[in-house]
């Protein structure tokens, strides 16, 4: 081989495994492919879970803590949304990890085992030290420069052992992927854009992956993460794994024009992203009405009613009768309280935003949702039907969507994205499926050891 070949053979970029080999049995509630899955995962040390809703990545993640505690007898922390940590806790104990798990607000009340930490507490804990780190709903990475984002990847730039947990990431956002390798330690993000993206001329601030680089990029991502749809993927049994039918039905509400926004000629004019909040304020009340009156059809149900902002939260609890809403405002320990409730059937018409309570939550009890009017993100709208119509769910799922005509866009644009997530879906799967048996001990990375000497020009 040549030297410059040497070279490039060199520089390709593979993640050296950091972790260790599962010592004893794993929890006996794992299935074979979710412990194959975790053994996987403590060998890299440092990996990413992309699983579909309601594959177990709760028991998977509190196992792997559970052992990463174990080896390097430090304790570990879970970090979750809020109202996530109750239900992990609950978890634990219906499968009985084998060390304590508990929730904790501030560094006096850490245990020797796994603890349990809302994002929004991560700054009370800046000085300890631990022997692992575990996000659930890791897509909190998503912004590019947040400031939680930012805060995650420097506080754990140290901690050995890192996994982060999420679904599926949102269809082309390949920075989301990027956000993650970065915050395992594995490759910045700037760096893995310049190897395989371009700039998307025809998006602003967008990004677009390499035709000749693809099959090399997802290769690469199956090093450090895995892509599961279902069970079968890497081999394991489907049986249980079929999520019932999906029903999606839009409702398109008339606005009368005396309630058209100042400076629009029309109801059914175009709306943007920027501009479908001053449109969505108008219609409120028709929206909240249609979805009042399709809750109140089916009074035995328990529902779940999504709302973007606070006056349209606000509407539906005065047009629903016996609704509970959770606010922004809310402190932690009322919004956990409403959530249980609602989880236990305490209350049957639930009503929040998707960035409030759209994350983490298992609500399978629940096939009735409502959207009053939606927003452009595909995400939001993925996870909060993902509450309900997950596996683990028995019924039918019937997903509202009550909209305006002027409002329509934003509707056709989550569809055309979920057509996008199914396609990337597909190829991060085919892409991953062999990478949980994947022997490690080939995946070091060489370093470059320049041999060729260098002769410096005369004229120097």
């Amino acid at each position: 081989m040549s030297v410059y070949g040497e070279f490039l053979r060199n520089k390709q970029r593979q993640l050296k495994p950091m972790g260790f080999e599962a010592s004893g049995d794993l929890c006996e509630s794992l299935h074979e492919w979710q412990a194959d899955v975790v053994r996987w995962a403590l060998k890299r040390g440092r990996a990413a879970l992309f699983e579909e809703c309601g594959l177990g990545k709760t028991l998977q993640q509190l196992e792997w803590a559970r052992c990463v505690h174990e080896h390097t007898e430090l304790p570990v922390v879970v970090h979750c949304p809020v109202g996530v940590r109750q239900q992990t806790k609950r978890e634990a104990s219906k499968f009985a990890i084998r060390c304590p798990v508990e929730v904790v607000d501030r560094p006096a009340h850490i245990v020797d085992g796994i603890n349990l930490v809302n994002y929004e507490k991560l700054h009370h804990f800046e000085e300890q030290r631990w022997g692992g780190v575990v996000l659930d709903e890791s897509s909190i990475l998503k912004s590019f420069t947040g400031k939680i984002k930012r805060s995650l990847i420097d506080r754990y730039a140290d901690t050995p052992y890192r996994l982060a947990c999420t679904a599926t990431p949102a269809p082309n956002d390949y920075m989301e992927l990027g956000n993650h390798a970065d915050f395992l330690g594995v490759m910045p993000s700037n760096e893995m854009l310049s190897r395989w993206f371009i700039n998307d001329t025809m998006k602003a601030g967008g990004y677009r992956l390499k035709t000749h680089g693809a099959g090399d990029f997802w290769r690469w991502v199956s090093t450090w993460a895995t892509c599961l749809s279902q069970p079968s993927d890497i081999g394991g049994c489907d049986e249980g794994y079929h999520l019932p039918e999906l029903i999606e039905r839009e409702h398109v509400v008339e606005v009368s024009e005396a309630s058209v926004p100042a400076g629009q000629l029309f109801a059914t004019s175009g709306i943007s992203a920027t501009t479908i909040h001053q449109s969505k304020r108008h219609s409120t009340q028709e929206r909240s009405a249609k979805v009042a009156e399709l809750v109140m059809s089916e009074p035995g149900e328990s529902w779940i009613i999504w709302c973007d902002t606070n006056y349209e939260s606000d509407a539906l609890v005065k047009s629903i009768p016996q609704s509970v809403q959770i606010r922004g405002s809310d402190s932690d320990s009322v919004k956990e309280a409403k959530l249980l409730a609602f989880a236990n059937g305490d209350c049957m018409r639930f009503v929040s935003k998707p960035s409030l309570s759209g994350f983490g939550m298992n609500w399978q009890h629940c096939s009735r949702v409502a959207f009053v009017g939606l927003s452009y993100s595909f995400e939001q709208y993925y996870q909060a039907v993902r509450r309900t119509w997950r596996f683990g769910q028995t019924r039918s799922v019937h997903v509202h969507i009550v909209v305006t005509d002027a409002e329509y866009a934003a509707n056709k644009a989550v569809q055309k994205k979920q057509a996008q997530f199914a396609v990337m879906q597909t190829a991060m799967a085919d892409a991953m499926q062999n990478a949980i048996g994947t022997d490690t001990t080939e995946l070091e990375r060489e370093v470059y050891d320049a041999k060729q000497p260098m002769e410096i020009p005369q004229w120097t």
